[in-house]
């Protein structure tokens, strides 16, 4: 397999081989989802890069795995506590724990250095009654920097999907889940199915394409079994690693 990063999104088409997706932008590239690691997947050439994003206390959508800075940093403390400026003050650690001159990136910052390079799965993290407004807020900020065409939204939260797609009917949306649902209809505007690699087997990729649907794989981090599966999409930390497919 050859990576090109595609100017869109999501191209659709039967013949089109399994987009590769660059998970928290190649985790293990760099240090997940940092302005630097994000570079390094889209030099890899992969179709997609991935990324996770909250919101602070005082309501910036920042670029962050986890809902603490706890183990991706030198410091401590909740995002949704946070004040951006807070969350700044500390470093990016490296995978020896080493803090680097980088810090936590704003989506605007993530949306300006991949600015149509190659498309964006972006993940909305949100219980229930948090971050009030993330929605509205990623949504205004893809437009402000011409990425809405380029972006896809994934969620493990229905009423996160259902908030986007009020917004913006026209904005692709995936549902992430470890086990694949079983009710494929409960989600007639979702496009793909994303799916733990663990759990998810060729069956259930046949049903979601007689229902119309997609389905992406993650975390696939070696060519195995879940590797060779019909997929349409890879979610990876290497995508160097289906270079040679």
């Amino acid at each position: 397999m050859t990576l090109s990063c595609s100017s869109s999104a999501h191209e659709t088409s039967p013949s089109r081989k399994p987009l590769i997706v660059a998970h928290r932008g190649g985790a293990d590239l760099g240090m997940e989802n940092s302005l630097s690691c994000i570079e390094k997947g889209i030099a890899t050439g992969a179709d997609m890069v991935e990324i996770d994003v909250h919101l602070t206390s005082d309501g910036q959508v920042v670029v962050c795995h986890d809902p603490t800075i706890d183990r991706t940093t030198n410091g401590e403390g909740k995002i949704e506590e946070m004040t951006l400026s807070q969350i700044r003050s500390y470093r990016l650690v490296d995978k020896n724990g080493a803090p680097s001159d980088e810090t936590i990136p704003t989506l605007q910052e993530v949306l300006q250095l991949i600015h149509g390079r190659c498309g964006l799965l972006l993940e909305i993290k949100k219980k229930k009654d948090q971050y009030v407004g993330i929605e509205r807020k990623v949504v205004d900020l893809l437009e402000e920097y011409d990425m809405m065409s380029h972006t896809v939204i994934q969620s493990f939260n229905d009423p996160v999907l259902e908030e986007i797609h009020r917004l913006k009917p026209d904005i692709r949306i995936e549902r992430l889940s470890f086990v694949p649902p079983r009710n494929l209809d409960k989600y007639p505007d979702v496009a793909s199915f994303n799916t733990c690699s663990w759990f998810t087997r060729k069956a259930f990729v046949n049903r979601a394409h007689r229902h119309g649907k997609e389905v992406k794989i993650w975390t696939v981090n070696k060519l195995g079994r879940a590797s060779r599966l019909p997929a349409d999409g890879f979610i990876t930390n290497n995508p160097e690693l289906f270079k040679s497919r």
